[in-house]
């Protein structure tokens, strides 16, 4: 069931980044929506409540002032409102869906599943709360079947849909907590989003500009085609009907119709408790964690910035009065590998016979990635010679691997270091082709954007500028692409073949040199 469920997202992504790319993929991206609709949820409703008069009586008339005397500013923020609303919640059942199919909720993501599972509840107690305030026949409707649902539990002494038998029995005082509710979850919603992204190191907080747009202008679309308008006025004498139900928010009160109290309750609690609990049920082993190394670590901080769950920090070296070392916290670590590449000591071009860096990886340790590079380049033939960095995460390189090329798959993109692409090409290689995960769809969140920021000399430790950028390609294929990825490198060995061959051999030098 996993398998699929990842399969149907892997195939779904795919298809949307062959018309919108990486970058503007709202799959990618669902978080980062999530939190832009909740602005705009926060900006309309200010307005919303700025205009709202909380009394009995004016409550239903002021916000339906809003939809027929002012539908240019106060009904089209209605609107935004309510199709924000809605579309948060499909963006945040989306999201979880997402995280649960590629297996992110346990090990060091743990810490943001958790605290993500109560944030759900927060959603539907501001949602639900939002249709009470508008007091027509929907809210007259949600009000008694959620109360009726509350009595089911022991914890009022008297059943408390008793507060709408009557129509005295609802006063000025109710929509003023109300008011208050709807505002203040929303607030405690926000605070829980800062928890859920605490241990998170550059979180994408808002899609990209044509995101936005594009979703923006949706929500317009919807305003002028269907604006949000109010029901009847409630009226406690008489049952509702006929009733237009938001069902993102509202499904509760008809499955309650259909089931019983007990049942919604028990799949409430049980959907909660589950959720809860899946990172602490088995899994599949972690990665093991980075090692310092403290006399090789210099105290450059460069693995604590590149790092992408904050699993990296800084502390006095015991060696080293003026240097501080690098410390990981297993708990965080996601064994990715990214600190090793972004190593200054992380050089296949050091003279030491056994290579030790600063922060490696025990499972693939930078030493034997330079000796299965020195050992299959020897061996390399052929008129046009490439070497293939791949990711275990993307799309596999191995099959690449023949006479003329070399094929090697790391931990993540983000592990290569840019000396070894020197290197490669300094050891008889014409060109380096480095696949990584798609725009958006790292593994370990910024593997290829620093492996492309670090190629393009934007980010330290970055490729010497005497590397020639046209002996390089860097090619983003996700996971089951082999096709596209052979295909990219077909298509870039006929290139440098095209180039001719003095362009495609630079002079070859020593380590010690380049020490």
């Amino acid at each position: 069931m996993l398998a699929a469920a990842r399969s149907a997202f892997e195939r779904s992504e795919n298809l949307l980044d062959a018309f919108f790319g990486g970058a503007d993929n709202p799959l990618r991206h669902l978080g980062a929506l999530g939190l832009y609709f909740l602005w705009i949820l926060v900006a309309s409703g200010l307005y919303l409540y700025i205009v709202l008069d909380t009394s009995i009586e004016g409550v239903y008339s002021s916000i339906g002032w809003l939809s027929r005397e002012q539908w240019y500013l106060g009904g089209v923020l209605r609107s935004l409102h309510r199709y924000a609303a809605d579309a948060f919640v499909i963006v945040m059942f989306l999201h979880l869906l997402r995280e649960w199919a590629y297996g992110r909720y346990h090990g060091f993501r743990l810490y943001s599943w958790v605290t993500g599972v109560p944030l759900i509840w927060l959603v539907y107690i501001s949602g639900i709360g939002g249709y009470w305030i508008v007091w027509d026949r929907l809210a007259q409707f949600s009000a008694i079947a959620t109360t009726e649902l509350f009595d089911w539990l022991p914890i009022f002494s008297e059943p408390a849909a008793r507060n709408f038998l009557a129509p005295d029995s609802v006063n000025d005082r109710l929509f003023t907590v109300l008011v208050f509710i709807h505002i203040g979850v929303p607030l405690m919603l926000i605070l829980g989003l800062w928890a859920h992204v605490n241990r998170i190191s550059r979180v994408d907080y808002l899609p990209s500009r044509r995101v936005m747009l594009a979703s923006f202008g949706v929500f317009l679309l919807l305003a002028a085609i269907k604006p949000a308008l109010s029901d009847a006025p409630a009226d406690l004498a008489l049952v509702p009907v006929n009733l237009r139900i938001d069902w993102f928010f509202l499904f509760l009160h008809p499955l309650t119709d259909l089931t019983s109290p007990a049942a919604v309750w028990t799949l409430i609690f049980g959907a909660t408790i589950l959720l809860l609990a899946l990172p602490f049920l088995p899994h599949p082993r972690a990665n093991p964690i980075a090692v310092v190394d403290a006399p090789n670590c210099n105290g450059c901080s460069r693995c604590h910035a590149d790092c992408p769950y904050e699993a990296i920090t800084m502390a006095p070296h015991p060696d080293k009065r003026a240097h501080q070392i690098a410390i990981v916290d297993a708990d965080l670590c996601a064994g990715c590998g990214i600190c090793a590449g972004s190593c200054p000591s992380s050089t296949p071009f050091r003279s030491q016979q056994r290579l030790v860096t600063g922060i490696d990886m025990p499972q693939q340790p930078v030493d034997l990635l330079r000796r299965q590079l020195e050992s299959q380049l020897a061996a390399l033939v052929g008129r046009t010679r490439l070497v293939v960095f791949g990711c275990d995460q993307g799309a596999d390189v191995r099959p690449l691997a023949a006479d003329d090329t070399v094929a090697m798959s790391l931990i993540c993109a983000g592990m290569l270091p840019p000396s070894f692409v020197e290197y490669a090409l300094r050891s008889g290689a014409d060109g380096v082709v480095v696949a990584g995960c798609r725009d958006g769809g790292c593994e370990f969140r910024l593997g290829m954007e620093w492996t492309r920021e670090r190629l393009t000399r934007r980010r330290e430790p970055e490729l010497r500028a005497l590397v020639p950028l046209e002996r390089i390609a860097v090619v983003p294929v996700a996971r089951g692409e082999q096709q596209q990825l052979a295909a990219a490198v077909a298509a870039f060995r006929n290139r440098l073949e095209s180039q001719g061959e003095a362009a495609r051999r630079p002079p070859a030098y020593s380590r010690r040199n380049h020490a």
